[in-house]
């Protein structure tokens, strides 16, 4: 299951160096002017997941390997999309190529400019508050355009059609007071899937900062919380210049630059955790001689639902899940010696996956 982020802003707020640094490599075009980017850039990024290589490790020992087995990490794919500005829901700029690009993404993640570089030109962008209410204000134009398209059911109508309307005319409320849509029951989820509407996905902040300021991370996170007045765990407060710059460095590198910045972890790294966190996924683990891996599913996934990730004839031939916990399996030294003191469990296939579960699947014939 690969989950797509859509990376979408003004113009020149550093989008594409985002981007960029997030591929490890020059792929999207990262100039000083607007509308550098037309076409969207899409690329695949590996999760970071230190577990994997302690279950390599583990797996290398009882096994009996020569080298590690490879290490697949969970995948995050990002969308680079051209800047939006104000009248984009009209065509202005390339309004409708922004907005028919990220009504394909699972999520959206803002990136809002908070840095001073003069050299790089302002194009319609003041401050992360009105960037951000702009952006939102194109999106609910868009929505309110599609929902006022929608017809109401004649005739005899099934309690589902009826239903659908009427969470089409709430929508519709929502979107004429400014707001955008939170979706919590299932008919609601469904109709704006089905409509795909753009104030109804999760939304994610990456706060594009000076290097000095990534010192004040927790101090801007809660700054950043109260002024949009969104949850701290959406915002991820990054430089995509120093983060572009560590993207050219060997890891061994990268880790003495990111001491020198006072930085623990890298934006990749707190993106991708925040955007797991806004899309309620987590990830269940494998290994063995072949590979290492971290697979993405939803949380509250069952054990059949999650071995159809692997293969869907998993799912269909489950038979049960033979399951350690993360910490036990490191701990004990893998599948034997977890055998051996009971601590394997074999589950069904209405088992709820956890995070971190290190999991080997019963498949049928």
């Amino acid at each position: 299951m690969n989950l797509q982020i859509g990376i979408v802003g003004l113009p020149n707020v550093g989008k594409s160096t985002l981007f960029n640094a997030l591929l490890k490599k020059q792929v999207a075009l990262a100039a000083n002017y607007p509308f550098a980017t037309i076409e969207p850039n899409v690329g695949v990024v590996e999760v970071p997941d230190d577990r994997l290589l302690k279950l390599a490790e583990i797996t290398k020992t009882s096994e009996k390997l020569t080298n590690l087995p490879p290490l697949k990490y969970a995948l995050v794919e990002f969308v680079d999309i051209a800047g939006l500005v104000a009248g984009a829901s009209k065509g202005e700029g390339l309004g409708n190529k922004f907005l028919a690009n990220i009504r394909q993404t699972d999520a959206i993640c803002h990136v809002l400019r908070h840095f001073s570089d003069p050299n790089v030109l302002r194009e319609g962008s003041v401050d992360p508050e009105q960037d951000l209410t702009i952006i939102r204000t194109e999106l609910q134009l868009a929505d309110l355009e599609t929902l006022q398209k929608q017809q109401q059911p004649k005739g005899a109508v099934s309690k589902d059609e009826k239903l659908k309307w009427e969470t089409i005319q709430d929508f519709l409320a929502k979107i004429q007071q400014g707001q955008n849509l939170n979706c919590q029951s299932e008919i609601e989820k469904l109709v704006a899937k089905e409509l795909c509407l753009l104030t109804a996905k999760p939304e994610i902040f990456a706060i594009n900062v000076d290097e000095k300021d990534l010192i004040k991370t927790q101090e801007l996170t809660e700054q950043f919380a109260k002024k949009l007045q969104i949850k701290k765990e959406q915002i991820v407060i990054i430089s995509a210049k120093i983060e572009s710059e560590l993207a050219v460095l060997a890891p061994e590198d990268q880790e003495l630059y990111m001491q020198e910045l006072g930085i623990e972890e890298s934006g990749l790294s707190r993106l991708a955790s925040v955007a797991y966190q806004t899309l309620g996924l987590q990830s269940f683990l494998t290994t063995g001689e072949i590979e290492s891996k971290a697979w993405t599913i939803r949380k509250g996934s069952t054990a059949q639902e999650s071995a159809g990730v692997i293969h869907t004839d998993f799912s269909k031939k489950f038979i049960s899940a033979k399951i350690v916990n993360f910490a036990d399996f490191i701990k004990i030294g893998g599948w034997s010696a977890c055998k051996e003191i009971g601590k394997v469990r074999q589950e069904g296939r209405d088992y709820i996956m956890q995070d971190g579960d290190v999991v080997e699947f019963m498949i049928g014939k």
